[in-house]
C-alpha cells in the first residue's frame, strides 16, 4: 500500500474508525432521502446521490476542501484516498458505491422492484458491513473494486482544506 503524506509530510493514510464511517453514511443517506418524496424522480435522484456522492460536491464546487469526500465525510473529518493516487471523480465513486445503491436502482422498478430492491439492498449492505468490521484496513468491497481507502484527517489536514 502507498504512503500518503500532508503537505507537512506526516502520514496520513490512517484508517477512519468504525463510529465516524457509519455516521458519514447515515448523514448522506438522509441526504438522499430528502427528494425520494418526489414521486418517481425523487427515488432516481437519491440513488444516484449514493452513487455519486464521493465525488459530487467536488465536481460542482472545485473546491479542495471538497476534495475526495462526501457531506458526510466532510462533516465527519474523513476522506476517500484513491490507492492509485487519484481525486476521486464521479466514475471512481460510483463504482465504490455500487453495492449500497444498486438495490436502491432495482426498488425504482414497480411492483418487482419494491420486493427484490430493499431485499437485496440490504443483504449487500449486511455484506459490506461485514468485510469492512473484518478487513485490517477498514476497506469494504467496494473500496476494493475501486481500489480506495477511507481514512480520518488530523486536525492540521482539517484547518489546511
Amino acid at each position: 500500500m502507498k504512503l500518503f503524506l500532508n503537505e507537512g509530510g506526516e502520514k496520513m493514510n490512517q484508517k477512519a474508525e468504525v463510529f465516524p464511517r457509519i455516521l458519514a453514511f447515515m448523514i448522506d443517506s438522509l441526504i438522499a432521502w430528502v427528494p425520494v418524496f418526489i414521486p418517481f424522480l425523487g427515488a432516481i435522484f437519491g440513488s444516484l446521490y449514493l452513487l455519486f456522492k464521493d465525488g459530487l460536491m467536488y465536481q460542482i464546487t472545485k473546491k479542495d476542501e471538497w476534495k475526495n469526500k462526501s457531506i458526510g465525510k466532510k462533516l465527519m473529518n474523513i476522506e476517500i484516498i484513491s490507492l492509485d493516487e487519484q481525486v476521486i471523480d464521479l466514475s471512481i465513486s460510483a463504482k465504490r458505491n455500487l453495492p449500497l445503491t444498486i438495490g436502491n436502482f432495482i426498488a425504482i422498478i414497480p411492483v418487482i422492484g419494491w420486493v427484490i430492491g430493499p431485499i437485496l439492498a440490504l443483504v449487500l449492505a449486511l455484506v459490506e458491513l461485514i468485510i469492512f468490521l473484518t478487513d485490517e484496513d477498514g476497506r469494504r468491497l467496494g473500496d476494493k473494486w475501486a481500489n480506495t481507502k477511507v481514512i480520518k484527517l488530523k486536525s492540521t489536514d482539517l484547518e489546511k482544506k
